[in-house]
């Protein structure tokens, strides 16, 4: 039971990080600012994911 439950959290949060990178690539910020973010959320997933909740780009 333990390996299924700890793999539905994975997905779920693979589904959040891949929402994020979705919502920084449609954002108004400029080319830069996108990587930038992209790459915090990809080497600081959840770090990331809370910075970019609250400094990252709104649109």
């Amino acid at each position: 039971m333990g390996i299924e439950v700890g793999g539905l959290l994975s997905l779920i949060w693979l589904i959040i990080l891949i929402w994020a990178i979705v919502k920084v690539v449609k954002s108004p910020a400029g080319g830069l600012a996108k990587v930038l973010w992209i790459l915090v959320l990809l080497i600081f997933p959840l770090v990331g994911l809370i910075i970019w909740l609250i400094f990252g780009p709104k649109g």
